[in-house]
């Protein structure tokens, strides 16, 4: 299961989440988290102005907090490993996604 975001993209086989993430100028990095290890998701849908995201919370960290402003949007930075912003397009492959993982982890 593959969604696209953006400068980005995430990745589930039914037991790890590849986060994958390529900022202007650096390499591209991986981060893998384990769907068992996931104790929360958050997804706030995109609209055609904004992008919205997918974020995992993990245990001992707690949310990214969403950045305000025009450019941001109500986004977490993109430095935060644990989530990736989505563009309108994607917004139903992101909520099967967020669907397949709650049901990993259960």
């Amino acid at each position: 299961m593959d969604v696209k975001g953006v400068m980005g993209s995430i990745t589930f086989d039914g037991e790890w989440i590849t986060i994958t993430k390529k900022e202007v100028g650096q390499q591209e990095r991986n981060y893998r988290i384990r769907a068992a290890d996931v104790t929360g998701t958050r997804l706030k849908p995109a609209t055609r102005l904004f992008h919205g995201y997918v974020q995992f919370v993990l245990p001992g960290s707690s949310p990214a907090t969403e950045e305000r402003g025009l450019v941001a949007g109500g986004r977490p930075p993109h430095s935060d490993p644990h989530s990736l912003s989505i563009r309108h397009s994607a917004n139903d492959a992101a909520a099967m996604l967020m669907a397949a993982v709650e049901q990993a982890r259960s």
